[in-house]
């Protein structure tokens, strides 16, 4: 939807119920998606650039202030996704606008930054203990990571018993026992 600063992206938006009225002004009420940056808390080095929290925040908008349609994928079908478009989105989380509670409350982490996942940051699998890592707090850079033929965790490569496993570049990591608050993630 459009915004009244043109400056800021467009605001988005579930449209629940179109309802016209006896002069032809035609209404949407809406339930508000907030990025990241709009909320308590602001945005944090997990949040991709792509992701949006599900609001309780409803309105009514005129239905001229629709600019176009977007598509707001849950996370886990997010990260599936062979190309994302401009208008591909995702949600993890509903946030409660006057309070800035989220749901869920806890995410699952990883690496041993224990950050939730960022489906924009490459990460990388030791598939000797199957924990997902940040090249970067595994001590290399990207481009080494994307050349890497294997990948084993320092942690892994002192036990003499793990094969040499292969890299992988993961859709998303698997659901892991670690869980941390979103709001409480270190930046």
């Amino acid at each position: 939807m459009r915004p009244s600063d043109t400056s800021k992206p467009p605001y988005v938006a579930r449209v629940e119920k179109i309802d016209q009225d006896g002069r032809s002004n035609v209404k949407v009420r809406v339930r508000w998606y907030y990025r990241p940056e709009e909320s308590i808390g602001g945005r944090r080095q997990f949040h991709g650039a792509k992701e949006l929290f599900l609001s309780d925040h409803y309105d009514v908008q005129s239905a001229h202030t629709i600019e176009g349609k977007c598509v707001v994928h849950s996370f886990k079908n997010y990260t599936k996704l062979e190309n994302v478009g401009a208008e591909d989105y995702y949600c993890r989380f509903e946030y409660k606008a006057a309070t800035g509670a989220f749901a869920p409350d806890r995410v699952a982490v990883y690496c041993e930054c224990e950050m939730p996942y960022n489906p924009d940051s490459l990460m990388v699998q030791c598939e000797g203990c199957k924990d997902w890592y940040h090249p970067a707090c595994v001590g290399m850079t990207i481009e080494e990571a994307k050349k890497l033929d294997n990948f084993v965790c320092s942690e892994c490569s002192s036990d003499d018993d793990v094969k040499k496993p292969e890299l992988t570049f993961p859709v998303s990591p698997a659901s892991d026992d670690k869980v941390r608050l979103p709001a409480s993630s270190p930046e």
